[in-house]
Protein backbone atom coordinates (compact mmCIF):
# COMPACT_ATOMS: atom_id res chain seq x y z
CA UNK A 1 0.00 0.00 0.00
CA UNK A 2 1.11 3.50 -0.65
CA UNK A 3 0.31 6.05 2.04
CA UNK A 4 -2.15 3.72 3.76
CA UNK A 5 -1.58 1.87 7.02
CA UNK A 6 -3.42 -1.45 7.26
CA UNK A 7 -5.54 -1.72 10.38
CA UNK A 8 -7.54 -4.40 12.09
CA UNK A 9 -10.67 -5.59 10.31
CA UNK A 10 -13.61 -3.20 10.52
CA UNK A 11 -15.56 -5.53 12.79
CA UNK A 12 -12.71 -5.64 15.31
CA UNK A 13 -12.34 -1.88 15.43
CA UNK A 14 -16.06 -1.36 15.97
CA UNK A 15 -16.05 -4.00 18.69
CA UNK A 16 -13.10 -2.28 20.40
CA UNK A 17 -14.95 1.05 20.36
CA UNK A 18 -18.10 -0.49 21.83
CA UNK A 19 -16.10 -2.23 24.55
CA UNK A 20 -14.22 0.97 25.40
CA UNK A 21 -17.48 2.84 25.91
CA UNK A 22 -18.73 0.21 28.36
CA UNK A 23 -15.49 0.29 30.35
CA UNK A 24 -15.47 -2.21 33.21
CA UNK A 25 -18.91 -3.52 32.24
CA UNK A 26 -17.24 -5.83 29.72
CA UNK A 27 -18.01 -6.42 26.05
CA UNK A 28 -21.61 -6.00 24.94
CA UNK A 29 -23.54 -8.52 22.84
CA UNK A 30 -22.99 -6.23 19.86
CA UNK A 31 -19.20 -6.26 20.37
CA UNK A 32 -19.21 -10.05 20.69
CA UNK A 33 -21.31 -10.38 17.54
CA UNK A 34 -18.95 -8.10 15.62
CA UNK A 35 -15.91 -10.11 16.67
CA UNK A 36 -17.69 -13.30 15.64
CA UNK A 37 -18.45 -11.77 12.25
CA UNK A 38 -14.81 -10.81 11.87
CA UNK A 39 -13.69 -14.37 12.60
CA UNK A 40 -16.24 -15.79 10.15
CA UNK A 41 -15.13 -13.33 7.49
CA UNK A 42 -11.49 -14.34 7.76
CA UNK A 43 -12.42 -18.04 7.95
CA UNK A 44 -14.48 -17.71 4.76
CA UNK A 45 -11.53 -16.00 3.05
CA UNK A 46 -9.26 -18.88 4.03
CA UNK A 47 -11.84 -21.42 2.85
CA UNK A 48 -11.93 -19.84 -0.61
CA UNK A 49 -8.12 -19.70 -0.66
CA UNK A 50 -8.02 -23.44 0.11
CA UNK A 51 -10.31 -24.38 -2.80
CA UNK A 52 -8.60 -26.82 -5.14
CA UNK A 53 -10.04 -25.49 -8.41
CA UNK A 54 -7.10 -24.71 -10.71
CA UNK A 55 -9.35 -24.69 -13.79
CA UNK A 56 -11.06 -21.59 -12.40
CA UNK A 57 -7.84 -19.68 -11.77
CA UNK A 58 -7.34 -18.22 -15.23
CA UNK A 59 -11.01 -17.44 -16.04
CA UNK A 60 -11.67 -15.75 -12.71
CA UNK A 61 -8.41 -13.85 -12.88
CA UNK A 62 -9.47 -12.52 -16.27
CA UNK A 63 -12.93 -11.63 -14.97
CA UNK A 64 -11.45 -9.73 -12.05
CA UNK A 65 -9.12 -7.76 -14.31
CA UNK A 66 -11.83 -7.11 -16.88
CA UNK A 67 -14.05 -5.61 -14.19
CA UNK A 68 -11.53 -2.84 -13.43
CA UNK A 69 -13.07 0.60 -13.96
CA UNK A 70 -16.50 -1.04 -14.52
CA UNK A 71 -15.58 -1.93 -18.11
CA UNK A 72 -18.17 -4.74 -18.56
CA UNK A 73 -21.01 -2.50 -17.44
CA UNK A 74 -19.97 0.33 -19.74
CA UNK A 75 -19.89 -2.14 -22.63
CA UNK A 76 -23.41 -3.33 -21.76
CA UNK A 77 -24.58 0.27 -21.44
CA UNK A 78 -23.13 1.07 -24.86
CA UNK A 79 -24.88 -1.90 -26.44
CA UNK A 80 -28.19 -0.90 -24.85
CA UNK A 81 -27.80 2.67 -26.05
CA UNK A 82 -27.05 1.55 -29.62
CA UNK A 83 -29.48 -1.31 -30.03
CA UNK A 84 -32.05 -1.06 -27.25
CA UNK A 85 -34.21 1.77 -28.53
CA UNK A 86 -35.55 4.48 -26.24
CA UNK A 87 -35.93 2.12 -23.27
CA UNK A 88 -32.42 0.82 -23.76
CA UNK A 89 -30.99 4.34 -23.83
CA UNK A 90 -32.82 5.28 -20.65
CA UNK A 91 -31.60 2.11 -18.95
CA UNK A 92 -28.03 2.75 -20.10
CA UNK A 93 -27.99 6.32 -18.80
CA UNK A 94 -29.53 5.22 -15.50
CA UNK A 95 -27.05 2.37 -15.10
CA UNK A 96 -24.05 4.62 -15.76
CA UNK A 97 -25.45 7.21 -13.35
CA UNK A 98 -25.78 4.49 -10.70
CA UNK A 99 -22.14 3.52 -11.20
CA UNK A 100 -21.07 7.14 -10.85
CA UNK A 101 -23.04 7.66 -7.65
CA UNK A 102 -21.83 4.39 -6.17
CA UNK A 103 -18.19 5.07 -7.01
CA UNK A 104 -18.46 8.46 -5.32
CA UNK A 105 -19.98 7.02 -2.15
CA UNK A 106 -17.91 3.84 -1.87
CA UNK A 107 -14.49 4.88 -3.14
CA UNK A 108 -14.33 8.05 -1.09
CA UNK A 109 -16.11 8.27 2.32
CA UNK A 110 -16.78 4.57 2.88
CA UNK A 111 -13.29 3.32 2.05
CA UNK A 112 -11.70 6.14 4.04
CA UNK A 113 -13.95 5.47 7.04
CA UNK A 114 -13.46 1.69 6.85
CA UNK A 115 -9.67 1.89 6.65
CA UNK A 116 -9.38 -1.89 6.34
CA UNK A 117 -6.08 -3.27 5.08
CA UNK A 118 -6.04 -5.68 2.16
CA UNK A 119 -5.87 -9.41 2.88
CA UNK A 120 -2.53 -11.16 3.32
CA UNK A 121 -2.53 -13.43 0.28
CA UNK A 122 0.87 -14.89 1.07
CA UNK A 123 0.13 -15.71 4.70
CA UNK A 124 -3.28 -17.15 3.85
CA UNK A 125 -1.95 -19.29 1.03
CA UNK A 126 -3.88 -17.90 -1.94
CA UNK A 127 -2.27 -19.65 -4.96
CA UNK A 128 -0.16 -17.26 -7.03
CA UNK A 129 -1.85 -18.50 -10.22
CA UNK A 130 -4.95 -16.62 -9.06
CA UNK A 131 -3.30 -13.35 -8.26
CA UNK A 132 -4.20 -10.05 -9.87
CA UNK A 133 -2.61 -6.73 -9.01
CA UNK A 134 -3.33 -5.85 -5.39
CA UNK A 135 -5.07 -2.44 -5.29
CA UNK A 136 -3.51 0.31 -3.18
CA UNK A 137 -6.88 1.47 -1.82
CA UNK A 138 -8.36 0.17 1.41
CA UNK A 139 -10.32 -3.06 1.28
CA UNK A 140 -13.72 -2.24 2.77
CA UNK A 141 -16.09 -2.27 0.95
CA UNK A 142 -15.49 -3.75 -2.52
CA UNK A 143 -15.86 -1.06 -5.16
CA UNK A 144 -16.05 -3.64 -7.97
CA UNK A 145 -18.95 -5.42 -6.26
CA UNK A 146 -20.73 -2.18 -5.42
CA UNK A 147 -20.55 -0.82 -8.97
CA UNK A 148 -21.68 -4.16 -10.40
CA UNK A 149 -24.71 -4.33 -8.09
CA UNK A 150 -25.62 -0.71 -8.71
CA UNK A 151 -25.61 -1.16 -12.48
CA UNK A 152 -27.49 -4.47 -12.37
CA UNK A 153 -30.26 -3.17 -10.11
CA UNK A 154 -30.65 0.15 -11.95
CA UNK A 155 -30.79 -1.47 -15.39
CA UNK A 156 -32.82 -4.45 -14.18
CA UNK A 157 -35.49 -2.15 -12.77
CA UNK A 158 -35.97 -0.67 -16.24
CA UNK A 159 -35.38 -3.81 -18.30
CA UNK A 160 -36.50 -6.75 -16.13
CA UNK A 161 -35.63 -9.28 -18.83
CA UNK A 162 -31.94 -8.48 -18.28
CA UNK A 163 -32.00 -8.74 -14.51
CA UNK A 164 -31.11 -12.44 -14.22
CA UNK A 165 -28.19 -12.57 -16.69
CA UNK A 166 -26.76 -9.30 -15.35
CA UNK A 167 -27.15 -10.51 -11.78
CA UNK A 168 -25.25 -13.71 -12.62
CA UNK A 169 -22.47 -11.67 -14.21
CA UNK A 170 -22.24 -9.39 -11.16
CA UNK A 171 -22.09 -12.42 -8.86
CA UNK A 172 -19.16 -13.86 -10.82
CA UNK A 173 -17.33 -10.51 -10.64
CA UNK A 174 -17.93 -10.27 -6.89
CA UNK A 175 -16.72 -13.83 -6.24
CA UNK A 176 -13.64 -13.25 -8.40
CA UNK A 177 -12.50 -10.50 -6.03
CA UNK A 178 -12.39 -12.98 -3.14
CA UNK A 179 -11.03 -15.82 -5.28
CA UNK A 180 -8.09 -13.72 -6.49
CA UNK A 181 -7.39 -12.70 -2.89
CA UNK A 182 -7.88 -8.94 -3.06
CA UNK A 183 -10.99 -8.77 -0.85
CA UNK A 184 -12.48 -10.44 2.19
CA UNK A 185 -15.99 -11.90 1.66
CA UNK A 186 -17.40 -9.23 4.01
CA UNK A 187 -16.04 -6.49 1.75
CA UNK A 188 -17.89 -8.02 -1.18
CA UNK A 189 -21.17 -8.62 0.67
CA UNK A 190 -21.31 -5.03 1.95
CA UNK A 191 -20.29 -3.72 -1.47
CA UNK A 192 -23.13 -5.63 -3.12
CA UNK A 193 -25.63 -4.37 -0.55
CA UNK A 194 -24.59 -0.74 -0.81
CA UNK A 195 -24.50 -0.91 -4.60
CA UNK A 196 -27.97 -2.47 -4.76
CA UNK A 197 -29.42 0.27 -2.54
CA UNK A 198 -27.83 3.04 -4.59
CA UNK A 199 -28.85 1.39 -7.85
CA UNK A 200 -32.47 1.23 -6.67
CA UNK A 201 -32.31 4.86 -5.54
CA UNK A 202 -30.95 5.90 -8.95
CA UNK A 203 -33.65 4.05 -10.88
CA UNK A 204 -36.37 5.55 -8.68
CA UNK A 205 -34.90 9.00 -9.19
CA UNK A 206 -34.82 8.48 -12.96
CA UNK A 207 -38.48 7.42 -12.97
CA UNK A 208 -39.45 10.46 -10.90
CA UNK A 209 -37.63 12.80 -13.28
CA UNK A 210 -39.34 11.25 -16.26
CA UNK A 211 -42.79 11.62 -14.64
CA UNK A 212 -42.12 15.27 -13.87
CA UNK A 213 -41.26 15.92 -17.50
CA UNK A 214 -44.45 14.34 -18.87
Amino acid sequence: MTGLTPVEPVEERLADRLSARRGDAGPSWAARALRRLGRLDRAAYRAVADLSTPRLDRPLRRVSNLANYSKPWFVVAGALALFGGARGRRAAVTGVAAIGLTSLVVNQPMKLAGGRGRPDRVGTGVPENRWVRMPTSTSFPSGHSASAAAFVVAVGDMLPQLHVPLRLAATVVAFSRVYTGVHYPGDVVVGLGVGALLGRATSKGARRLRKNRT
